[in-house]
């Protein structure tokens, strides 16, 4: 087996946007990922766009030549901790690599960075079916959110804009 390397990405670096579309697109085409691969315009956008971000953040997995993972990322602030967060907006293995401990070494790789910026904590959202996803999460530290359990926990909304 090839040693898993993890590399930080540069979106206008070919060899990484071309690893980083066909790993995301991938996980898009997931039912996880809402089952529709990337358009031809969002592969044509994204990279260019990412890289115009100064807060993101992108780690993707190789084995060798071949990228098997992918961390999208992006520097927030918690203003109840005034200290900058990491959230994870996408994680993504290869279905053919899962299980292999390399969603771990990313989510490694990104707490790393996180505690190098000052961080005080990661964020990430996941579907409750997602059950393998679920427990690795918890697996590596986190947790539901939820500030006094009377309240419940948090839920995730979004409202589209186009």
């Amino acid at each position: 087996m090839t040693p898993l390397r993890i590399e930080r990405v540069n979106p206008l670096d070919a060899r990484h946007a071309r690893a980083l579309l066909a790993v995301l697109d991938g996980y898009a085409r997931d039912p996880s990922g809402g089952g529709t691969g990337l358009t031809d315009e969002v592969k044509a956008r994204l990279p260019g766009l990412l890289a115009q971000q100064p807060h993101y953040i992108g780690l993707l997995a190789f084995e060798g030549d071949r990228p098997v993972g992918l961390i999208n990322a992006f520097l927030g602030v918690s203003t109840f901790k005034a200290r900058p967060l990491l959230n994870l907006h996408d994680i993504a293995v290869e279905p053919d690599r899962r299980g292999a401990g390399i969603g771990r070494r990313l989510l490694d790789a990104a707490e790393a960075h996180a505690r190098e910026r000052g961080c005080c904590k990661l964020t990430l959202e996941v579907l409750e079916s997602n059950h393998t996803a679920v427990g690795l999460y918890r697996a590596v530290g986190f947790a539901a959110y939820e500030l006094d359990p009377a309240l419940g926990t948090a839920r995730f909304f979004e409202k589209w804009l186009t």
